[in-house]
């Protein structure tokens, strides 16, 4: 009769799926399930609790309604005939708590070294919240088609069970995932070992030698170097348990390459005790020496990148740690792009041979902006690098004055993980076995579903922010507990002796045996592998020994190759139906192509990249709305209007260039700036043959990048000698269009540059933007290209060029006089600009004829091209007079950096002069009527009719 019953009761184990299903959908919409399962599921909601209170007045009341549904599929069977109501209410109970403790149970997991805090109340966790008594503790279920690997369990064993497995040293957070397969994993790999590790004993030893290792780091400094700033990881050693578990452990599963990022907490002991840097390299840096390659600037030890192959159970694993400013979070975008960088030159589209690792802390996880975009771009189609393991090293302060009460408003700092559905493992960092399984279970999810994943370390910092700070000062209760604890190294110690691992003899021939390494300088990690040349090492040796700056390159192409590539790119397939206005423009490009047409921007920059795909380099354009571009020029991506399936029937003429051609790859970006450019940094870092372009849809909102522009993009070679050719495309020009529309800083950009560092162009015509791009790959050395990009100047009739022009012609930093009705000896004023300006100042030359005027353009801002300019001024011996024109106001714009190269190019008697819109703290007028008065004003003064004019002396 029992196995009638539960044949054909819906809470019979065999239905779930069908059951989940249902309830799934109707938590989606109730209209989507039957009638009767509606009805069941709406009366569901208003079922008393088995204390008789309202659902609704429990506290997790919603959480308590989801475990109720869940009973519908429970495996529990009570061993009693058919229609006992009570032990059927029982069964249910069950389920409930179970769910209940794989929901909550983390809240009571033993995870801080510290214990400052009670165990929080949480009636759900207890089994008299369920009606269970003392006398029901011996009621034995049938729990088989459990995770626990027994037939039956008394309620007593499956308490103990649950509270063993979510509720010890680890606390896992994962029943939010919508997945059901990535939940049951979950589920079944902690239940079934009840979370509890089983090592052998050469495991232990293992795990010991690597928490004396990182305790012994730390201290050796301590004494050697007091009081310099270190940032120690003293209170969190077993992070270094971690990382070598998870870098060991992926080497076995396949990974060939591991980029990691941290920020400075720690650094120090991941150089020496995992990557092998030589101790002597490190006492070096303390003591004040210069490296070998000595930069223009250089970085603090602690901000230093560093390369290395690791032998693991697997085989090599090249291990990359990224180099990484005092900004903490912002290495996480560039970590991924230079993951994904890697899995392009692998061809490894899932990241089953590359894998990104990135180390937290704590309060800038939760506080920081760029880990939220960083985790929103994970599964995205531009930039997903199939999964990255988290490592938060969660001393449990933000900063020397700090708690949690400051740093956030969640319960967890990892709560911010739950937006994408990634499990989080909390651990107790005093527990590194512990430590060790969690990140086991992390690293073998990731594998399993190339989803990010968290290991939370919850320890603590023995010392302040940095060694010369007293925390004890504003976290004095904290601090006594910190100052009583015997330390990790210690409390596993103990825990070994007593279970017969080691005598305390061999833990103190460990600690002896580091400093002796550590005095002598040696090696401490074995067997790091020396020069291993891979097979898939990226070739940067050519470029490196071409660094100095180079204006060469020979960009011109055959015509008769620009009207081959126009057919490829204009040859549309027979199945794709173009909305009209697309139609026209491609049928408008064929012409271009065949030279019956002058060439539009968005064709050069269609010819600029098919021509570099041709000739072996991939191109990777990213930006917000980038496939189509945001002015609609570029259509790079054509969209079937027929199309009856979304995603389908899209085709890209880029990539259908040639058989053999390289990639071409245009993505649309999330709305982002900060993390997408930090990304593509990454990836340009790391792709030396690819051209890297990240796009902005406006030039302004740029503004939400500016640490990665100030810390990576200008100044990373300097500091690290990190070559980077990433290209930033950015909208700039005034035309009425308000603050927020119309400057793309470039005065910004222009401070940055020195040291040869970068290059700032602002091109005016078609083939020039063909040539700058072609140039950026073609000549034998990376640096970063800023290019102001117009709007207007997209579509505009004299804008375009002879398609000769790119065949037979170069980028030209400086454009001469192209008014051939100009003559140069009675010329009396020379105008210099650059950008969008110059076809208003030549439109308002005709206008006015004034044929005593000539404008220059300046197309290369930096490096300002003086030789070239003052060969052009030397052509027009009567102009006394030299104004640089600018739109910007004249605080902003390039003339305050100019203004010096420009001055020195004069000739003898010229003077200089500048015309300017007034300054202003905002970038633009937001009224148009006050732009067009700006905009009369503007080109009234620059030919001396009226309005202030600044003489330089």
């Amino acid at each position: 009769m029992m196995q009638e019953y539960s044949d054909n009761s819906y809470l019979f184990a065999g239905n779930a799926p069908y059951v989940e299903e249902l309830y799934e959908a109707y938590l989606d919409n109730p209209a989507n399930v039957p009638e009767n399962w509606r009805a069941y599921f709406n009366s569901m909601q208003n079922v008393p609790a088995v204390d008789g209170s309202n659902r609704s007045d429990i506290r997790h009341g919603p959480v308590v309604a989801a475990y109720a549904e869940r009973a519908k599929h429970s495996p529990f069977k009570i061993l009693v005939p058919k229609g006992n109501a009570e032990l059927d209410r029982k069964r249910i109970a069950a389920q409930q708590m179970t769910a209940a403790y794989r929901f909550l149970g983390t809240y009571w997991a033993k995870l801080d070294p510290l214990e400052r805090h009670e165990r929080p109340q949480i009636p759900e966790l207890e089994p008299s919240f369920y009606g269970f008594t003392d006398t029901d503790m011996d009621l034995v279920f049938n729990i088989s088609n459990t995770w626990f690997g027994r037939e039956t369990a008394t309620l007593r064993e499956l308490v103990q069970m649950l509270r063993e497995t979510y509720c010890r040293s680890i606390g896992a957070e994962f029943m939010y995932i919508t997945d059901h397969a990535q939940k049951r994993w979950m589920q079944e790999r902690l239940e079934s070992i009840q979370a509890t590790p089983s090592f052998s004993p050469e495991k232990k030893r293992h795990i010991l030698e690597r928490v004396t290792s990182a305790e012994g780091m730390e201290r050796y400094l301590h004494t050697r170097y007091v009081g310099q700033k270190r940032f120690s990881l003293e209170g969190g050693e077993s992070f270094i348990v971690s990382l070598d578990e998870v870098i060991q452990r992926a080497g076995s599963k396949g990974i060939q390459e591991i980029v990691l990022g941290m920020a400075h907490r720690g650094r120090l002991n991941v150089l020496v005790n995992i990557m092998g840097k030589m101790p002597n390299d490190l006492f070096a840096e303390f003591e004040g020496g210069l490296p070998e390659n000595d930069l223009p600037a250089g970085d603090v030890k602690y901000h230093q990148g560093f390369v290395r192959d690791i032998s693991t159970p697997g085989g090599p694993v090249h291990l990359s740690l990224a180099f990484n400013p005092s900004h903490l979070e912002i290495v996480d975008p560039v970590v991924e792009g230079s993951a994904k960088a890697r899995m392009f030159h692998r061809d490894d589209p899932d990241g089953s041979q590359v894998m990104p690792i990135l180390v937290h802390g704590d309060a800038s996880f939760s506080g920081q902006g760029v880990v939220m975009e960083t985790l929103n771009m994970a599964q995205t189609r531009g930039y997903s690098t199939g999964g990255t393991v988290h490592i938060v090293l969660n001393n449990q302060i933000g900063f020397t004055t700090s708690d949690v009460r400051e740093s956030r408003s969640s319960l967890y700092c990892t709560d911010v993980a739950k937006m994408i559905e990634a499990p989080i493992l909390h651990v107790n960092g005093d527990d590194p076995e512990a430590v060790v399984l969690a990140t086991q279970i992390a690293l073998d999810f990731r594998m399993e579903f190339r989803k990010d994943v968290v290991v939370d370390i919850v320890c603590y910092r023995k010392l302040g922010h940095n060694e010369q700070d007293t925390p004890a000062m504003t976290q004095p209760l904290m601090y006594k507990k910190i100052a009583t604890h015997p330390g990790v190294r210690s409390l596993y110690v103990d825990r070994l002796v007593k279970q017969g691992v080691i005598q305390p003899a061999d833990a103190d021939a460990l600690v002896a045996g580091y400093r002796a390494r550590m005095d002598a300088g040696t090696p401490i990690v074995n067997p790091v592998i020396s020069n291993m040349k891979s097979q898939s090492a990226i070739e940067w040796q050519p470029i490196l020994q071409k660094q100095g700056w180079s204006e060469d390159a020979d960009t011109a192409m055959p015509i008769e190759e620009l009207k081959r590539l126009s057919e490829r790119i204009t040859t549309m397939p027979d199945w794709l139906t173009l909305h009209p206005l697309v139609e026209r423009v491609i049928h408008d490009r064929a012409r271009m192509g065949k030279g019956e047409l002058p060439v539009d921007w968005g064709m050069a920059e269609h010819l600029a990249y098919a021509s570099l795909v041709s000739a072996g380099f991939s191109v990777r354009l990213a930006g917000e709305d980038s496939e189509r571009g945001t002015f609609v020029h570029r259509h790079a991506v054509l969209h079937d209007q027929e199309r009856v399936i979304s995603g389908a029937g899209k085709y890209v003429p880029l990539k259908n260039v040639s058989k053999d051609q390289a990639s071409f790859t245009v993505i649309n970006s999330p709305l982002s700036e900060e993390a997408a450019l930090a990304f593509e940094y990454g990836f340009a870092t790391t792709a030396p043959n690819t051209l890297t372009l990240w796009e902005g849809q406006f030039g302004d909102f740029a503004n939400g990048a500016q640490v990665v522009i100030d810390q990576f993009i200008s100044s990373g070679e300097a500091k690290w000698g990190r070559i980077c050719g990433l290209v930033m495309l950015l909208p700039h020009g005034y035309e009425g269009q308000g603050p927020e529309h119309s400057s793309a800083r470039l005065e910004r950009y222009l401070q940055l540059c020195a040291d040869n560092n970068m290059s700032v162009v602002q091109p005016t015509t078609a083939s020039q933007i063909f040539h700058v791009l072609r140039r950026q790959m073609l000549r034998m050395q990376r640096k970063p290209l800023i290019v102001m990009t117009p709007k207007s100047l997209l579509r505009h009739k004299d804008a375009a060029s002879p398609l000769e022009e790119l065949a037979d012609g170069s980028f030209r930093p400086v454009l001469g006089e192209v008014d051939k009705s100009i003559d140069a000896k009675k010329v009396k004023r020379v105008l210099l600009c650059t950008g969008r300006i110059y076809y208003d100042l030549a439109h308002m030359r005709t206008e006015k004829q004034r044929m005593d005027v000539a404008i220059l353009r300046i197309e290369e801002l930096y490096p300002f091209p003086g030789e070239l300019l003052a060969n052009e001024l030397k052509k027009y011996p009567k102009a006394e007079e030299i104004i640089w024109v600018q739109d910007e106001p004249e605080n902003q714009g390039a003339w305050l950096q100019v203004q010096r190269p420009v001055f020195d190019t004069l000739q003898t008697g010229q003077k200089l002069s500048f015309a300017a819109r007034p300054a202003s703290s905002s970038p633009a007028v937001g009224y148009f009527q006050k732009h067009s008065a700006q905009q009369k004003e503007l080109m009234n003064a620059a030919f001396g009719e009226m309005g202030n004019m600044v003489l330089v002396r």
